[in-house]
């Protein structure tokens, strides 16, 4: 079978991100020859319902005959130019679009999200260090938060397992609490909540304003941290204290961008303009990697000046490559002409009727915000048997601890989310079984030594 060639070639040479390759002597590694917009297939026939949009990137699904059309067309004219005193028309329409959509004027692009975010961290300090508060080198970041696997981006990322091995390489900077819901106390009201977490983060502002460039926050969902939600209220408090202590906010929305949550841009729910928003993953719609960091006329003419030493010095070689730029615009274009926010908003509604049947079911923290729903499974129940049988059955899960999430591609059908649902009930059930024999059988041996001593 050609799949289970493609496997042991794979494990031979290909070292995969985020994981524990040791675990592929049990758990199947999956080649996949082709795609089409919800599925994934093996080179044996076999299909994937992809519900995490790949990392959360395709969000129309693969094979798109739009975006490819768009990136194809641009392989006609122009490949690659380097984007240091040369310039080209997809990048000059993709920021023109982008600066429309997020009411920042000026776009910095990159190679992925987590150099969108050590732009913004950069530029940020830069742009105070040409003022008179050139002592704001800092940055304050929320607990629990994830913003990239680079150093400069792993400054700012809490969960501890991206961090544990290299603390001695990043700079220990201010951490404020984390807004998640799911921290409430259950006698806690959400309005109580939020004060709390605001006046904690007031004191910070207050004692280290005067070092501290910005804060960096992913608005509305802490994806990686077990797609934790928020009050937009907190959002909005947030943009108040940066105004009235100078400090920068920075929207990661590299996961949550692009209609994730409802709104095109996670921020908005606010009704908020951050100082940078950063952008990737949904960006080319899986198409190409590219990320792009946008700020406003303010900062940007902080740097304008004869000086080179006063310009932003970041690049890496593909940066605002046409062939990407192209991607995004088909991207855009998709949104533009189907609606899809409002598309979205009544599949939204279809999608979470069909999740809350798993309510009796042993899970906790049931939740959804735009297109994205998750839930904590009980700890007792084995998450890598419910993986297990969701892959055997054709469903493409990837749990962020003990949460198991639904990300799906925009072009998800109600058919396939009916069957999407299926297959994780199944899943629990099986995972279920298996821990009461493995109970079963423990009572037993337990009962059986304790006979025999007796």
């Amino acid at each position: 079978m050609k799949t289970k060639k493609y496997v042991k070639r794979s494990i031979k040479s290909v070292w995969h991100p985020c994981t524990q390759m040791k675990h592929h002597e049990k758990l199947p590694l999956i080649p996949i020859e082709r795609g089409k917009g919800v599925w994934l297939y093996d080179f044996d026939g076999k299909k994937y319902l992809d519900v995490t949009s790949s990392w959360w990137v395709n969000l129309f699904g693969h094979n798109n005959k739009i975006i490819k059309k768009y990136v194809n067309k641009q392989l006609n004219t122009l490949e690659h130019s380097m984007l240091a005193g040369l310039t080209h028309s997809p990048v000059i329409e993709l920021s023109e679009k982008l600066s429309k959509l997020t009411k920042l004027g000026h776009c910095s692009y990159g190679s992925d999200g987590a150099n969108a975010v050590e732009i913004a961290l950069k530029m940020s300090s830069h742009y105070w260090s040409q003022t008179v508060f050139s002592k704001k080198k800092k940055y304050i970041y929320i607990d629990n938060s994830y913003h990239g696997e680079r150093l400069g981006a792993l400054a700012v990322t809490v969960v501890r397992i991206f961090i544990t091995h290299y603390e001695a390489l990043i700079k220990n900077y201010i951490k404020t609490e984390s807004p998640d819901l799911r921290l409430k106390k259950s006698n806690q009201y959400v309005d109580d909540f939020l004060e709390a977490k605001l006046k904690k983060l007031q004191k910070i502002f207050e004692k280290h304003h005067s070092e501290v460039a910005s804060i960096i926050i992913e608005p509305m969902v802490q994806c990686a941290s077990g797609m934790g939600i928020y009050d937009a209220r907190f959002l909005f408090a947030l943009r108040e204290l940066c105004n009235q202590y100078k400090i920068h906010l920075i929207a990661d929305e590299i996961a949550v961008g692009f209609g994730r949550t409802g709104k095109m841009f996670a921020h908005q729910h606010a009704k908020i303009t951050p100082d940078f928003v950063c952008l990737s993953k949904g960006l080319t719609g899986g198409y190409l990697p590219m990320s792009v960091t946008l700020t406003s006329d303010k900062i940007y003419n902080a740097f304008y000046d004869d000086d080179i030493k006063k310009g932003f010095l970041h690049s890496h070689s593909y940066t605002g490559n046409p062939l990407a730029c192209s991607a995004a615009l088909g991207t855009l274009s998709i949104f533009e002409s189907e609606d899809i926010l409002k598309k979205n908003l009544v599949l939204s509604k279809k999608i979470t009727q069909l999740v809350s049947s798993l309510e009796d079911l042993p899970i906790n923290d049931l939740r959804n915000i735009g297109m994205i729903w998750a839930f904590e499974l009980d700890p007792k129940i084995s998450i890598d048997k419910v993986v297990e049988f969701s892959l055997n059955k054709g469903l493409l899960i990837r749990p962020i601890d003990h949460n198991i999430y639904f990300m799906p591609p925009y072009c998800i059908k109600e058919s396939e989310a009916t069957h999407m649902l299926k297959i994780t009930r199944k899943a629990i059930l099986f995972a279920i079984n298996k821990q009461i024999i493995f109970e079963n059988i423990f009572f037993l041996m337990e009962f059986c030594l304790h006979f025999y001593l007796c």
